[in-house]
């Protein structure tokens, strides 16, 4: 994840006539592709949302939360914006025994 120079929001990629820019959430800020690096994505459902993969999790922080698949009660979780920007943010998990993957509705 990278954070603006400016005022310490998000950057985050954006796609504007077919070319991917990365801009501030936050002020604005634009900042050339070097250095910016994007997640691989997949449609599950007709939503795109972030793939955390192999490794990735190790930086995630964990908490109490059950897995239905093989009953342990850690995961790794993470929030992301997948519907309208006027709606809340999706909260995932992932199961720090199995690494099964869920989501948690609002």
């Amino acid at each position: 994840m990278n954070f603006c120079d400016e005022c310490g929001g998000i950057i985050v990629p954006e796609k504007e006539k077919g070319d991917t820019r990365f801009k501030c959430r936050s002020c604005g800020t634009e900042y050339k592709k070097e250095g910016m690096e994007l997640k691989i994505t997949e449609k599950n459902e007709d939503m795109e949302h972030s793939m955390i993969g192999e490794g990735d999790d190790e930086s995630l922080p964990i908490t109490d939360a059950e897995c239905k698949k093989c009953g342990n009660d850690k995961a790794h979780w993470w929030m992301e914006q997948t519907r309208a920007a006027d709606e809340p943010e999706t909260r995932f998990f992932k199961c720090t025994n199995c690494g099964n993957t869920w989501r948690e509705y609002d």
